[in-house]
């Protein structure tokens, strides 16, 4: 999976001054237990910035060409490793986890506006085969996709109230900032480049009950919950921490 998204993000992390990016991510839970993630990484700001940057005796060249050739339809990582000839897996549930995954380019006219990575529909069986799969192919999902969901109650655990999978995503793609002595930079590019990190939860079914407390985390409506990551305050050792930050959230509904 060489030409995704995670090396467009690798590559904007050469330019410190911008801070341009926004992600955003959707997790609907079902009442069948299973649940859909969808990331959304918008660069559009980033990209009029990158244009007013540029000479114009460049402007004609693509900086990002590869990102070009990603689908602007819903496409899965099985089917993109294979049609560039990099399928190397012959591991049943790492294909049947490849296979759920799904990767678009998403454009303004003729411009590139964004990224979208999905997870279609995974089940409690689904998540295990992912955890197994991510530890030899990094890629930035959330970490509360990993919280417990029965089909009624949603158990969150805020220690995943992090950007752990994106880091080592990053650091995988980048080696020289995945030592323990470049970590700090990291975190430090991070608070940089990105505007606005944040996951909306929403349910099938109503919410009855919330119990526990977090000062990232709010109920929107009856059917979801928003969880907006405060970036200074995960990074920054000097900043105020959260004054609300129970250990558990349970979300019960009907």
């Amino acid at each position: 999976m060489k030409k995704t998204l995670l090396l467009f993000i690798v590559a904007l992390f050469g330019i410190l001054t911008l801070q341009s990016c926004n992600v955003n991510s959707e997790i609907v839970y079902y009442k069948d237990a299973a649940s859909t993630t969808v990331m959304d990484i918008d660069v559009r700001e980033f990209m009029k910035e990158m244009k007013a940057m540029t000479p114009d005796s460049l402007k004609d060249k693509k900086e990002f060409g590869d990102m070009d050739k990603l689908p602007t339809t819903w496409t899965s990582l099985y089917d993109i490793d294979k049609e560039e000839g990099r399928l190397k897996t012959t591991n049943p549930d790492s294909i049947r986890i490849m296979k759920k995954i799904f990767m678009k380019s998403n454009k303004e006219g003729k411009e590139v506006a964004g990224f979208s990575l999905k997870m279609d529909h995974f089940t409690a069986q689904d998540y295990t085969a992912l955890n197994n799969f991510t530890k030899q192919e990094k890629l930035p999902i959330d970490q509360n996709v990993y919280n417990n969901w029965n089909g009624k109650v949603l158990t969150i655990d805020t220690e995943n109230f992090n950007l752990k999978n994106l880091q080592e995503a990053l650091a995988s793609k980048s080696p020289e900032l995945g030592t323990d002595e470049s970590m700090g930079k990291l975190e430090g590019m991070i608070m940089m480049f990105f505007k606005n990190i944040g996951t909306t939860l929403k349910f099938e079914n109503k919410i009855k009950s919330i119990t526990g407390k977090h000062d990232w985390f709010k109920q929107i409506d009856d059917y979801s919950v928003r969880i907006q990551y405060d970036l200074k305050a995960m990074f920054d050792k000097e900043a105020a921490k959260p004054k609300n930050a129970d250990k558990k959230i349970i979300i019960v509904t009907e």
